[in-house]
This record gives structure tokens, sequence and C-alpha cells, in this order.
């Protein structure tokens, strides 16, 4: 049968440059689904939010919000209306969070006022990602100021520490190698990440020695020092709720609602760290996309260059960095520097 004497629905269907005939059954909105199951309130920080995220499928019943720990003051103005809000629902969980950011109170004044609230720990895991620090005025909380990298906030200390000493870009390259890592202790780091993350969440009741050994298992579990995996966000969020009386759905977080995170900054496992923990490494950096750009990616040298490009529009105070300043203090430390400006 020729084309044109089809009929209109069956041309349509067989022409790309038609309409399809479906597109009526496509106008009807879907209405939103009411839950009406016990609400959940989560307070923190980027963690948190995936834990929120994670409850509203692993609880599909309960509506969940989430609070941003960042802006309480602006949100709730004093810590005896964020115990107000909380009263509302019928679980809350919280991270800890210090003096300074709500008036009123930390998260002590918190739960004095909303006993039922439940602390579940902020995760900080160096062991992939020893050479990450901030840079910046970071130990007043009120005057938070910290200084941009090309990811974000994060820095890397060897490219600070060499431009603060005045090395050029290919001999601060050349220092990401083995023997340097080394010396800076950034192979040695398992055991202590391991013991400083158990202990923390041990202090608020929640210990983690079960959870950590099926982390270490998948291999690297961190996108950077305090951004972990969905797998890790989901363990904590199911564990949270199957302690409060509510049963958690048996689904795997990745496989329904994706990894916020991971379209977060990545930072790269270096290769000499990498096989210490027999891992594949890079020195791939990937920054936080704008919109649904794709996101920028550097190589090492591009990564050293845009971190300089950065560095050389700031004062030595804004670039300020505890650990760049304890360096170049250590004459043995600071050697390695030199060395490296006199090769």
């Amino acid at each position: 049968m020729a084309f044109h004497r089809l009929p209109q629905r069956a041309r349509a269907v067989l022409s790309l440059s038609a309409p399809s005939w479906a597109t009526p059954w496509r106008k009807p909105r879907v209405p939103e689904v009411v839950r009406t199951g016990p609400s959940i309130a989560v307070i923190g920080n980027c963690q948190a939010r995936g834990a929120a995220e994670a409850m509203r499928l692993l609880a599909p019943n309960s509506p969940v919000r989430f609070i941003q720990m960042a802006w309480l003051k602006r949100e709730h103005g004093h810590v005896d209306n964020l115990a107000r809000t909380l009263h509302g629902f019928d679980h809350v969980f919280s991270q800890q969070f210090p003096s300074g950011l709500i008036p009123g109170g930390d998260i002590d004044a918190l739960r004095a006022l909303e006993p039922r609230l439940r602390l579940f720990p902020t995760l900080v895991f160096p062991a992939f990602h020893p050479d990450m620090v901030y840079a910046g005025r970071i130990a007043d909380l009120s005057a938070l100021k910290l200084a941009p990298s090309p990811m974000g906030q994060y820095h890397s200390a060897i490219a600070l520490a060499a431009h603060r000493v005045g090395l050029s870009i290919d001999r601060t390259v050349a220092l990401y190698r083995e023997d340097v890592f080394a010396r800076l202790g950034y192979l040695d780091l398992w055991e202590s990440s391991v013991r400083d993350l158990l202990g923390s969440a041990a202090q608020i009741g929640f210990g983690l020695d079960r959870e950590m050994a099926r982390w270490a298992r998948r291999g690297d579990f961190m996108y950077v020092l305090n951004h972990p995996k969905a797998f890790v966000i989901g363990d904590i969020a199911r564990r949270l709720l199957d302690e409060s009386g509510l049963r958690p759905e048996p689904v795997e977080i990745e496989a329904y609602i994706g990894d916020e995170l991971a379209r977060d900054v990545v930072w790269p496992v270096y290769p000499p760290i990498a096989e210490a923990y027999g891992l594949t490494g890079s020195y791939l950096f990937k920054a936080k996309p704008r919109g649904k750009a794709f996101p920028r990616l550097y190589d090492l040298p591009g990564f050293v260059a845009a971190s300089f490009a950065i560095y050389e529009g700031l004062s030595r105070e804004a670039l300020a960095c505890q650990r760049v300043e304890s360096w170049l203090a250590d004459p043995a430390i600071a050697g390695l520097f030199e060395a490296a400006r006199r090769d």
C-alpha cells in the first residue's frame, strides 16, 4: 500500500516529522502523592540533604523536610523558633552544629528544647584525598570567608605551598609524586582517618564500625573528604529510619534517585595513594557544573595553572592555611619546596 493511502494515524506514526498521535495522552497531569505517614525533619549540611532525599525514597509515605544548617539564622532567627518548628514533626534527625550559626545556642541548646532529636554523624574521611584543604578565614563562623579555587572552596595544600614559595606551574606539578606524598604523610592516613571517623560517631552514640567495614570493601567511598557516595548516605538514612521504628524500603539509593553529590566536585585519588589501597587513581579534577552544562575537567597542569591564576589576585591573608603554615615552619618539609625551586 502506498504511503499516501495509509490512514492518517498510521502515516503520522511512520513519519519522523509528524506530531505523535499519542500527544493528547500526555496532557493530564499526575496529581502529587500526599504523604500521610510519620513526618520527618532532617537538619544538617549537604550530607544531611542527601539523607533527606534518601528518606523520601526509603519512607515513601512520610513527608520529609530538609533544614539547611547554614541557613538556620536566616530562616528561623533564634533557636527557640527552630525548636517550635521541630515540635510539629514526628521524628527529628540532626547533625551537630556549633554556636554562631543561630542565636540562642548550639546543638546542645536545641536538644534541650527538643529532646526527641536524634543525632547522626558528619562524615569526614581524608585518607583518599589527603591533599585537600580549605584556605581563608575559618576560625570564626560569624566571619567565615573561604578562598575560592577551581574546585569551589577546596584547595590542594601542595599547590598552596608551592605558590607561597614562588614555584612555577611546571615545578609544582612535578611535586605530585610518591616520594613527596610519603614525606607529607599522604600514604599513611588510613588508620587515623578510620579512628577519627569511628570515634566522632561513637561520641554521639552512632557507632559506625559495621558500616565502615562494608564501605571499605567497596573501595573509594568518598568524592571529596566530606562528600560520601550515595550508598554511604543511604546506610545512614536507612539506619535512622529503622532505629526510629520506621521500616525502610529494601532498595538501593543509586538505582532509584542517583547520587546527588556525584554532580558536585569530584577530587581524584592520586595514583600513588590509590595504589596503596588497591584502587585505580588519576589526576583528573571535576568542578561542580553550572546548571545542565557539562562539568569543567582539569588535568593536573590545568588544575595547578587555574589555581595559581586565582591565587595571584588574593592576599596572603585570604589564602591562609594552617597546614601550609606548619609545613613552611618545618625545615624538612619546607626543604622539599625549596629544592623544587632549585631543580
